[in-house]
């Protein structure tokens, strides 16, 4: 039996952590915002989800992605 892991895993980078918190930020902030009836806050939120979308895309062809040239797995 081998001790190593052949699937170094999805989104346990640099570009997903930071994609999937300013993600959920937005998610929240436009939750928030449709409750108190804020639509342009609303729209304003969709369009922080969108960034959230962008950053992590950016970040991973930057090399902050699982498998980039800047980011380096942790050990198991």
């Amino acid at each position: 039996m081998s001790n190593e892991i052949g699937d170094p895993g999805h989104g346990h980078s640099p570009a997903a952590w930071t994609a999937v918190t300013i993600m959920l930020v937005a998610v929240a902030l436009g939750t928030l915002f449709y409750w108190f009836d804020m639509p342009v806050l609303v729209w304003a939120s969709a369009g922080l989800l969108v960034v959230g979308l962008l950053i992590g895309w950016i970040m991973a062809k930057a090399g902050y992605g699982v498998n980039g040239t800047k980011y380096i797995a942790k050990e198991h």
